[in-house]
């Protein structure tokens, strides 16, 4: 995966997702909360409206109480033949008096002995579903509602309560009386139930017939609300459902009245509808996120990449040899500008470098080519040198005997020696016996000393870097002088490095005269022209060899003589 993809990932990761999930888990939080409240809410409706519904038929219970155990009605139920006249028909209306009455009806165990309005017959009265469970109550009053007794299929909705009479003496069963309660009467207690807006409360039985609700509306149909076939602990709860195909929150509690059931319908859209704004600030809060995530990648990420990209392209350059500069339109404000800066400068010093190499290496080569014609059969060499010091030895000349030893042995060091790194006193050997052949020349001209510490013997230096030196001494300072000059060569330890001081005592050299013999030494004299090899150079070597802190210092005035000094790292072989 390339990177902008995998930073566009990672924002996404980091930015993105977490604000969704954030939203998300803030929504479904508030949801779940919106819920639980209205639950409660509804809960507590549903609470006052049962504490209603039980007053309100309460009233009617108590009349109903009362008017079963008047003399008037116990003697029309037990007594066939009684008659009811008027003013005992007024007596009897004045016993069941209510203005949710609509009317009544009181049955013998035989017939039907007196009714307000329209009422059932003794068998029709027995054919209802409801009238089981008057038997079955024994006297206690059974309410049936409209959507059970099939009067809200008529049109005429009723609420009846029905109840066996017992005679007042032996409790025995002697009739039954049936009243019809306006519905008017749940519309009261119904209405002043607190509900959400579109929402509704039902009044269900156990059987799942809506018995009554708040809108007027579905009373009969039958519901499959699950808790009424589920055991219930504290018998109140609520739970999501499709209710007439629309999700709801159905809040539930048992009645008062052991067969029916309050249940609270509130639709999921009216509860949604508080945490929309949530939601909808969510989604925002995730588009705005994204729609930053992919800015960022347009107007920085891309920028960033492009960067790197030109300086992967770059070095991929580099190493084919190519060391063209990235081009930038921007100034560096950042550090993806800083970056191609950086390798632009890398790459020219690299090319800069590789060019310096090259002419070290042109030098090198052209030095060994040098080295090789001087090394043109060194045994022949070696040998004629062997020839002539047996001949000054048959002569009796041992002057001559000792330079063609020195100078076989001089070569021997230059020429022959294989190592570039030799030991301090293999370098010292190879001047001393330089200097003995100049003896030889110059003869009393001049004098010279060597000190080597022992514990300084055995580090290792460039070969051939004090014997240029000292022939630049002899050849500058020495022979121009009319006096007898001295050479001195010193070695000494500094921490680290090692010093090497040749102090010469002739006429020494101002700046100019040394800045003109440092720019054009090799063509000065002849004969140092022809040794071919100069402080400039050593100075060169000893710094492409141990780094720059490492070279050639050079201290003289006019008068006073010279000091070279070689600074050279401490190595050991």
């Amino acid at each position: 995966m390339k990177l902008r993809r995998k930073i566009l990932l990672a924002i996404i990761l980091l930015v993105f997702i977490p604000v969704i999930v954030m939203g998300g888990v803030s929504y479904y939080s508030f949801s779940d909360t919106i819920e639980k409240k209205s639950s409660h809410f509804y809960w507590v409706s549903l609470l006052e409206t049962d504490r209603k519904l039980k007053f309100a038929l309460s009233e009617i219970t108590t009349i109903s109480n009362s008017a079963i155990t008047q003399q008037s009605v116990q003697q029309m139920l037990k007594q066939p033949e009684y008659a009811i006249t008027y003013d005992r028909r007024q007596e009897i209306n004045n016993l069941i008096n209510h203005p949710m009455i609509a009317s009544f009806a009181f049955y013998s165990n035989e017939r039907l002995v007196y009714h307000t309005d329209d009422a059932l017959g003794m068998q029709e009265l027995r054919e209802q579903d409801w009238y089981g469970k008057v038997r079955e109550a024994e006297g206690r009053p059974v309410w049936v509602g409209p959507g059970e007794n099939g009067s809200a299929e008529t049109g005429t909705m009723a609420l009846i309560q029905a109840r066996l009479i017992k005679d007042y003496d032996s409790l025995e069963d002697i009739g039954t009386v049936v009243i019809y309660v306006k519905p008017d009467l749940l519309d009261q207690v119904f209405w002043e139930a607190q509900t959400l807006k579109q929402g509704d409360i039902l009044l269900v039985n156990k059987q799942g017939k809506v018995v009554f609700n708040k809108s007027g509306e579905h009373i009969g149909n039958r519901a499959a609300f699950p808790f009424l076939t589920q055991e219930q602990d504290n018998g109140k709860g609520y739970y999501v459902d499709n209710y007439l195909n629309e999700k709801s929150l159905i809040t539930y509690l048992p009645s008062h009245h052991k067969d029916w059931f309050l249940v609270a319908i509130t639709p999921s859209r009216l509860i949604s509808s508080e945490s929309a704004p949530i939601r909808n600030i969510a989604l925002l809060l995730g588009a705005v996120s994204l729609g930053s995530a992919f800015l960022f990648d347009r107007f920085f990420v891309r920028r960033m990449v492009r960067s790197i990209i030109s300086a992967v392209n770059g070095m991929k350059r580099v190493k084919q040899g190519i060391f063209s500069p990235i081009s930038s339109h921007r100034p560096a404000d950042d550090e993806t500008d800083l970056l191609i800066d950086g390798f632009n400068r890398m790459s020219s010093q690299i090319q800069e470098l590789i060019g310096q190499v090259q002419t070290e290496q042109a030098r090198k080569k052209e030095a060994e080519l040098q080295a090789l014609v001087a090394q043109i059969n060194p045994h022949f060499i070696y040998n004629s040198l062997e020839s002539i010091n047996s001949m000054a030895v048959l002569q009796g000349n041992k002057d001559i005997s000792r330079m063609v030893v020195s100078l076989g042995k001089l070569l021997r060091i230059s020429i022959s020696e294989n190592h570039e790194l030799i030991p301090l006193s293999m370098e010292l050997e190879h001047v001393r016996h330089y200097m003995r052949i100049q003896k030889f020349r110059f003869e009393d001209k001049f004098d010279y000393a060597i000190e080597l510490p022992e514990h300084l013997r055995h580090y290792v230096t460039q070969k051939l870097i004090v014997q240029p030196v000292v022939e630049n001494a002899l050849y500058h300072g020495i022979e121009p002088m009319d006096r007898t000059g001295f050479i001195s060569i010193k070695v000494m330890e500094e921490e680290t490095d090692i010093v090497v001081d040749i102090t010469d005592n002739g006429p020494g050299f101002s700046q100019e005269t040394l800045l003109m013999l440092w720019d054009k030494e090799p063509s000065q004299m002849k004969k140092y022209r022809e040794n071919g090899v100069g402080l400039k150079n050593v100075h060169e070597r000893l710094k492409i060899r141990f780094g720059s802190r490492y070279g050639i210092m050079i201290c003289s005035a006019s008068g006073c003589g010279s000091t070279i000094r070689l600074r050279l790292p401490k190595l050991l072989t």
